[in-house]
């Protein structure tokens, strides 16, 4: 089964070019973020043509998150229990959800389209919110992990953080900025204390997925790397292959970020001779 993330910057926008990919590269399940439209606005039908199925959550021109599947989805969820919400209180003082969750099953394998929020500057508002929402997160995954220990799960989609160094062209350009700071990473870390592993690094060490549109940064290969498949023990070690698919940022009105994209195997599903490429 070929599953991909990708952050599509407005579907709407860029409905040709995802759903020619989807079909040209033989991808089973893609999720997306940034769809940037409310379910009645989604374009369903060149994915339908294209042989699609599209689960969605979209509250508004901003955020949003969706599957594009050819296979059954089941169980679906929206959201996760004790997401935060960010803005303006309502009158019972609570704040507005946004749509940067969205979970389902696909034969057996549970699949999270994930949009972290960017955080904006440290000490903005919206910075405190992407570290609680993190920390839900990551709360919420314990619990999934210990609930199906055994289900292949996956947290995909744009994390808006850069572990590493060198998930950066140039980490002193980010000195005193959001993605790179001690928080975030220690945030990033907290999923792979659980137990979730960056299941592409392994097999594609270097390169990144989103390039800025400013100051010609994709033509300099000043990018970052901030879009991860992260996956459980049973996900990973179906993992055969997987790439970080430069090129979609070529072209015609590209998505400042591309496609990640990971092979699974279910058949090595509870084989323990397979080679040992997450040990």
């Amino acid at each position: 089964m070929r599953v991909a993330t990708w952050n599509v910057n407005s579907i709407r926008a860029r409905v040709g070019r995802v759903t020619e990919w989807l079909v040209r590269e033989d991808i089973d399940v893609l999720a997306m973020q940034e769809i940037k439209c409310r379910e009645p606005q989604f374009p369903y039908e060149p994915f339908t043509e294209a042989g699609y199925d599209v689960e969605l959550h979209g509250l508004n021109q901003w955020n949003g998150v969706a599957f594009a599947s050819r296979l059954p989805m089941e169980d679906l969820a929206v959201g996760f229990e004790g997401v935060p919400g960010f803005g303006k209180p309502d009158e019972n003082g609570l704040l507005p959800s946004e749509a940067r969750a969205l979970g389902v099953t696909v034969n057996g394998v549970r699949l999270w389209s994930l949009y972290v929020p960017n955080g904006r500057e440290l000490g903005d508002p919206h910075y405190d919110y992407k570290l609680k929402w993190l920390e839900q997160l990551a709360t919420e995954t314990k619990v999934w992990l210990a609930e199906h220990p055994g289900q292949p799960l996956a947290l995909m989609g744009d994390w808006n953080i850069a572990p590493l160094d060198t998930d950066v062209w140039d980490v002193s350009v980010f000195e005193g900025a959001t993605h790179v700071s001690p928080p975030e990473r220690a945030a990033f870390t907290a999923f792979e204390t659980l137990g979730l592993t960056d299941v592409v690094r392994p097999l594609v060490p270097t390169g990144y997925t989103y390039w800025d549109y400013k100051q010609l940064r994709f033509p300099r290969n000043e990018g970052m790397r901030i879009d991860f498949i992260m996956g459980s023990g049973p996900f990973a070690s179906l993992v055969t292959d997987a790439r970080i698919d430069r090129n979609e940022r070529k072209g015609t009105a590209p998505s400042d970020h591309v496609p990640v994209v990971v092979d699974i195997d279910l058949d090595l599903e509870g084989e323990d001779d397979r080679p040992m490429i997450f040990g």
